[in-house]
């Protein structure tokens, strides 16, 4: 295997790009703000970058820079032993989340070779956007093999290390999405009623603004589609140099994930308006419409919509390259979480790639061949996370929240200088926002169950309590254990 290296600046700019911009930014943030008012959405959304994700994706930054550990050690080394099954939580959490994103990754793939050989575009002439998708997702074998194909993909640019891997596969891939997504825009603002769409992209509704829930739920995607607070950032922090700038690039990274969102909506929009009256149907319920594990508007809409484009099939392609390479770049980084635990935890990373592949694949597998499982997992641990980020607040509030500015952040060499603000919202805000997104969650699952404490239904409170209650007991009486291994071993990165 290639030798451990720091990353370059530019190195390790597109390395959080590619944690950050995934298929949340194409696929879940058109749909979340069509149901939620439109341009209203962007004001929120906007506010809380500032007010939840660029502070934690600061305080990962700083920690990985300053520890030197992934999550579990990086926790144990700041505030102590004790606390060291927060940062294994964090982990657990974002690995759980890797094993059903590789299959996500494996469907955006299959789309994208699907619409090159034109059987997509053949599929959905015969038989529709939805029975084309029941009928690849209900087949078993093919989103297995597509599961196994993205795995093997991510662990291979990861053997070729940080510089030779990592950061050359984002060189590549991170440009290419972009001028993607700018030839999509290009295309869909040039079609014919296309100003529909951007003026409902970018025309807010000011009374909207007085419903909590388009806040609450524009929190909701800030936190998750920027990555803050899922260890990611914090695991690829431990190849920063020793006095990268911290503060800069945290600002680089949530405006960067910012604008790939708006950028993926400018092409959705103007297309969806244009091209939805075609077919019969409203555009801003099929912008709105989840599908099955929220597939809606990616899976089953967009390809029956670009079959009525000019030049439909090529424009089909570019759009699921984009997904394939915003998945491959985001999956990445989980991958290198997992394999970051485990070095942490005393093995080679060799054998913590093999170990991470092979796990990676066959706890991937129930995600992959049933879909009920799939939506409960992501029900589970994509609200999880934000148990995760408020670890993170604790981490820095036990530790203190001016010391950990002055001296953490503070160490590095930043262009720019953090304020008494951050103190604030460390000590404050963030507290109350998670407290916020963690009731607004539960109280959305009892109306979506009835029996919202039952611990084996899909979408149910009980799921929740019962599958994170379970990490966190195994975690704690482990935690003495897994403490010693992860802050006696400290590998070096060669520089």
């Amino acid at each position: 295997m290639a030798p451990e290296k720091s990353f370059s600046r530019w190195g390790l700019i597109l390395a959080a790009l590619g944690m950050a911009v995934g298929t949340g930014n194409i696929w879940r943030f058109p749909r979340i703000l069509a149901a939620n008012g439109g341009g209203a959405f962007l004001i929120p959304w906007a506010i809380f970058l500032f007010l939840w994700s660029i502070p934690l994706l600061m305080t990962e930054f700083a920690l990985g820079q300053s520890t030197r550990k992934g999550p579990a050690g990086a926790f144990g080394r700041l505030i102590g032993k004790p606390y060291n099954w927060m940062g294994c939580y964090v982990g657990v959490c974002t690995m759980a989340i890797m094993f059903y994103y590789s299959v996500v990754a494996g469907w955006c793939f299959k789309y994208f070779i699907a619409a090159v050989d034109g059987t997509l575009a053949a599929g959905i002439s015969n038989a529709g956007g939805n029975a084309y998708w029941n009928g690849f997702v209900n087949s078993k074998f093919e989103p297995l093999v597509f599961h196994f194909l993205m795995i093997v993909g991510g662990i291979f640019i990861i053997r070729k290390g940080v510089v030779r891997g990592i950061e050359k596969a984002n060189k590549i891939m991170l440009p290419a999405l972009l001028i993607l997504l700018i030839m999509a825009s290009l295309r869909a603002i040039t079609l014919p009623n296309a100003t529909t769409g951007i003026n409902y992209l970018f025309n807010p509704e000011w009374h909207l603004l007085l419903n909590h829930k388009i806040w609450l739920e524009a929190l909701s995607q800030s936190a998750w589609s920027t990555g803050a607070g899922w260890g990611l950032l914090l695991t690829y922090a431990t190849y920063m140099r020793r006095q990268e700038d911290v503060v800069l690039n945290s600002y680089i990274t949530g405006f960067g994930n910012n604008s790939a969102s708006l950028l993926a909506s400018i092409a959705i929009f103007p297309a969806v308006f244009a091209l939805a009256p075609l077919v019969g149907i409203d555009p801003v319920s099929k912008l709105a419409e989840t599908g099955p594990a929220s597939t809606g508007l990616t899976f089953i809409w967009m390809p029956q919509l670009f079959a009525k484009a000019p030049l439909g099939s090529l424009f089909m392609a570019l759009f699921f390259l984009t997904l394939s390479f915003a998945a491959i770049s985001s999956l990445i980084s989980m991958l290198v979480l997992a394999i970051r635990m485990l070095i942490d935890w005393g093995l080679t990373r060799e054998k913590a790639t093999v170990w991470v592949g092979i796990s990676g694949f066959l706890l991937g597998i129930p995600s992959a061949v049933n879909m009920a499982f799939f939506e409960n997992q992501d029900w589970v641990w994509s609200i999880g996370l934000i148990i995760s980020g408020f670890f993170f607040t604790f981490a820095v509030i036990k530790f203190g929240v001016t010391r950990f500015r002055k001296q953490i952040i503070g160490a590095a060499r930043n262009d720019l200088q953090v304020g008494r603000w951050y103190d604030f919202l460390m000590r404050f805000v963030i507290p109350i926002e998670f407290v916020a997104l963690i009731c607004w969650w539960f109280y959305r699952a009892t109306g979506w169950q009835a029996e919202w404490w039952h611990p084996f239904k899909g979408f149910t409170i009980g799921t929740c309590l019962f599958q994170w209650g379970l990490v966190i007991i195994i975690l704690i009486i482990f935690n003495n254990k897994i403490a010693n291994r992860t802050l006696a071993n400290s590998p070096k990165n060669e520089s």
